[in-house]
Parts: C-alpha cells; structure tokens; sequence
C-alpha cells in the first residue's frame, strides 16, 4: 500500500440555484485574457441539455477516457502511442469552435460617442476572435433554465440511451443545474494521451496541472479528456485547464468558484488513497462496479495502519488530521451520499456529486402530497424513474441502485429533520430505514445544511520544506502578463508589468483588472485607473522640458 493525498471535491446539487457566480468569478480570475476567451474553467449547465462544448458526452463521437480489453486492461479510447503518431499534425477527435461557441462582445462606442438622431442607435455584436459583426446563436449556457431544449434536447446524449417515452416527457420530468470543472482523475486520460508530457499530476495534492514550457500544442490531451476540460489557447498555442486554484489551496484558502458560491453548495478537503490500487479499480470488468471500486481506494484516515503507512509514505501529521476533518470523506465513504461523474470513462474523478432530491420533491408537491412526508418521498422514489434513470445515466453508469441509496438517505434527512423542527420527536425509524441512526441523520443535515465555513473548507496549507516542489513556473497560467486579466487585445489591456503567480495576486486581483488605455477614445474612467502609465487625455501636454 501506498498513501497519497488528493485534494477534492463535493457539489450538492439541491443546493444549486444556478446562478453562474461561480462561472463569472472563475473567468475573471482565471481566463479573462486574448486566446481563451471562450474557455470557462467552471461552468454551469442545465438538465438535461447538450452542455458545454456540445454533446461532450459523446465519447463515439470525440473519443475520451479509457475503455477496458478483452485482457482487463486498460487503453485510451482514442488509441496508443502509434495512433498519436500517425494523427499527430492532423488531430481528428477535436471540438472546433462551433461546438464551443464563438465569444463575442457587443460594439458600446456606438452607443456612447453616436450623435443625436432620429434612430437610438445598437451596439451590434463583434466576435472577440475575428473582430467582426456576427449573429449569435450559442453559448457555453445557451439552454440554460431549459431554454430551447425543445430544438436540442435530441441531441442530449444521455437521453439517447433511454427509451422514447422517457425522451418525449422528460422536459415535464424535471430540471437541475450541474456546475462542472476539471475533475482532477486519480487516473487521468488527458495526462496518459499527452505525447510531449506537459500534463501531470502534482505528487503532493493530486491537482492536474499543464507545463507551459513542455507543451507543443498537439491538443491530445483536449481529446483525451472525456469531460472536455482541457483547452487550447489559440493565442500561445498551448493547453490550459482548471488548477483547482493551486495558489489559494497552498495557503488553506478554497478554490475561487468555492469561495464565491451563492449556494454554499462546495465542500473541498483532503483524501488519503492507496495508488496501487488505482489501476486495478479503473479496470474493473463490470461499469456498476466501478462506483464501489473507486470507494475502496479512498482509505480510512482513521485506521492506525493507514496512519502508519501515510506517515511512511511522507503526508504530513497536520495533512493526516485534514483528511480525517475532511468532509468529502464523510459524504463519499462514510454517508455515501455523494457519486462521480460518468464513472463508466474509468479516470477516476474526484469532483463528486450529491444528486438532487429537489425534482422529486416538486413532482409530490405539484400533486397536492406532502412534499416532506418521508412516506410519500419514498414512494415517489419508488415509482418517478425517469429521474433516476437519468441520474443513474450521470452518477452511475446506469446503475440506479446507488441513486436510489442516495436519494433515500437525503429524503429520510429532510423528514427525519421536520419532525425536530416540528417538536414531534426524533423518529428512529426514519434513520433505521436507510441504515443510519438518528445521530448520524443529524451530523450529516449539519454538514449538508448548516455546515460553517471551516467544516466545508478543510484545506491544509502546504509547507515550506516542499516549496521546491511546488513551482509556480509549471502552472498553466503562468506567462504573458500572468493570471486572470493577462494580455493586450482591441477590448482593453492590463495595468502595471507582469506579475508571477502568487496567492496575494488574488488579493489584488482590483488593481490587475484596470486598463491604462481606455476603451472609449477621449474618455478616461478615473475609478478604473490604477495610477501605472499616463492615459491620453488625463494630465496637461508638456509645453517644453522640464515641466511636470
């Protein structure tokens, strides 16, 4: 046995009010820069619906993850080393921008410096990659809320699996949001499908992250990956993706998207796992196995002889006591409320998800039924399977048994709850029907529902002694003008001189975001400007040398 850590983490999806905060806070941090502005580290996308880049989920069509042999091995998708090389100039299995979307801004001078006339006049749309007029017809959320999944919904590849009946009445079913990032694989295909070994896995928290100075740009790791979260900068012609915020994690701080939260829905924390037996578990024959397998290699930090073996192995006593506070441990091994994300494409995420009891709940209600009536949600359970077909399709690989596991302990928790509230009493039996005791009900509904800050955020700062290996220049982010606002382009420019990756640049992250030459000629707005460089227009022209 060996012990590693892995930094995850837990979205409930009840929670998600679908809001984007997370997708506008981590695309000003992160990939507000020339050369990615359609990229979003976290987006948010609506169910069921195409997402984002269109139908990702589509691995017969782009290719992603790995698939097991006849040998009980495994191989990735798009082929090995061979199938790289012949495919290396020419890479067939790539999203184009069509399938992403074509970002645009809209043309505001128009609307400022445009003379009075008879007409108000419009700030036509520009593509922010062309410059040019265009007609918009998507987004990274363009079915948001549902919004034109009748035209799209067909396309839904999960959908494609399921019968008619359930594809005809799904869009009366039910609606939830599932906000995605890299999931940081235990057993990445985008690491393994990169030729020139730019991608990696930190050996300290389990971050994937891209080294700028190593890539060539063969995209292979945009194909590899199946949740379609490794981008291409088509300014530097390099991969970038999701860093989990490796600068904030380093001092205990939660990722961006974490901390901006509306819904409090992210748990992040540490999990000690055994890495010999990675492999074994991704390649295990059948796909409705692969939920439990990939539970038996997160360890119990509590067990003396992991402890032992951690301590062995180099995890810090502080990192061991994070992992035993943490509280993905608790909703993936102890509740098991929380499943990953298409388990059936064997990387082993570690972005897991609490399925959403919300639509269920809406179903009883709608009919006139207590919605909170553990009776009732049980039933509802029992019989509303075009919902847990679906996100069995998501969690599960079809499986709807651990669906259905979850979904019951967190309808037992909202009755189980109600009648404390309600001053009726502690009724055992709730808490006995799904395996639980009552006490443990009430940990689990203080983690979910009313957890503070420290109980969802436990992030063990990293130490000194490991600075060397933790060096800012492999980050994916780290060049021309550094993170988050990076970049000269027609739409605005940063303030001030490139700064490196660092924690405090988060901190400042106002003073990065402001711009020396204002986009409207002959105006400058001085509660944007930072005081770097002299804006034209905004001091007195020098009249001869020497003046100030």
């Amino acid at each position: 046995m060996k012990v590693m850590a892995q930094m995850s983490m837990v979205m409930n999806l009840d929670k998600c009010i679908g809001c984007h905060t997370c997708s506008v806070t981590c695309k000003q941090a992160w990939t507000n820069r020339t050369g990615v502005e359609y990229v979003w580290f976290n987006n948010v996308e609506t169910r069921p619906g195409v997402g984002y880049p269109r139908t990702y989920e589509d691995q017969e069509k782009w290719g992603g993850g790995w698939v097991r042999t006849k040998r009980g091995r495994l191989k990735l998708r798009s082929g090995g080393r061979l199938n790289k090389l012949a495919h290396i100039f020419s890479n067939p299995n790539l999203p184009e921008i069509h399938d992403y979307y074509e970002p645009w801004t809209y043309d505001y001078d128009m609307l400022l410096n445009s003379p009075a006339g008879e007409q108000t006049p419009v700030a036509r749309p520009k593509s922010l990659l062309t410059g040019q007029d265009m007609k918009i017809s998507w987004s990274a959320n363009w079915d948001d809320d549902l919004g034109g999944s009748v035209a799209t919904m067909q396309d839904d590849p999960i959908l494609k699996k399921m019968s008619e009946q359930v594809n005809a009445e799904f869009e009366q079913a039910f609606m939830f949001y599932l906000p995605r990032i890299c999931e940081h694989c235990l057993n990445p295909s985008c690491v393994a499908s990169c030729p020139s070994g730019a991608m990696y896995k930190r050996v300290e928290d389990g971050i994937v992250l891209v080294d700028q100075d190593r890539c060539r740009g063969w995209r292979m790791c945009v194909s590899g990956c199946p949740y379609k979260k490794v981008y291409f900068n088509h300014k530097t012609g390099k991969a970038e993706k999701c860093t989990l915020c490796y600068p904030r994690i380093e001092v205990g701080l939660p990722t961006v998207c974490s901390e901006t939260c509306v819904g409090r829905l992210r748990y992040l924390g540490l999990v000690l796992y055994d890495v010999d037996r990675v492999a074994k578990a991704a390649s295990v024959e059948n796909e409705h196995d692969l939920l439990d397998a990939q539970r038996d290699v997160i360890l119990d930090p509590f067990d003396p002889g992991v402890i032992e073996a951690a301590r062995r192995d180099g995890i810090a006593e502080d990192w061991i006591e994070a992992a035993q506070n943490s509280p993905i441990f608790k909703l993936i091994k102890q509740y098991k409320v929380a499943l990953p994300l298409h388990p059936e494409y064997r990387t082993m995420p570690m972005v897991w998800y609490i399925p959403p009891l919300s639509p269920v709940v809406d179903v009883i209600t709608g009919s006139g039924n207590d919605g909170e009536d553990v009776r009732n949600l049980f039933a509802a359970i029992d019989q509303l399977r075009i919902p847990i077909e679906y996100l069995a399709e998501l969690f599960t690989a079809g499986d709807t048994a651990p669906v259905d596991f979850s979904l019951r302990k967190l309808a037992a928790m909202r009755s189980y709850m109600r009648g404390i509230n309600l001053e009726e009493g502690r009724d055992e039996s709730i808490a006995e029907s799904v395996g639980m005791t009552g006490t443990e009900i009430e940990e689990m509904y203080r983690l979910l529902a009313i957890a503070k800050y420290n109980d969802r955020y436990v992030i063990p700062a990293a130490h000194a002694e490991r600075a060397r290996e933790l060096d800012e220049l492999a980050c994916s982010l780290d060049y021309d003008g550094g993170p988050g606002m990076g970049g000269a382009g027609p739409f605005g420019s940063s303030s001030g001189q490139p700064v490196p990756v660092a924690v405090e640049n988060f901190h400042a992250l106002a003073n990065r975001q402001t711009a020396d030459r204002p986009s409207t000629p002959g105006r400058v707005n001085l509660l944007n400007w930072d005081g770097n460089g002299a804006p034209q227009g905004l001091f007195p022209p020098k009249d001869r040398e020497g003046d100030d």
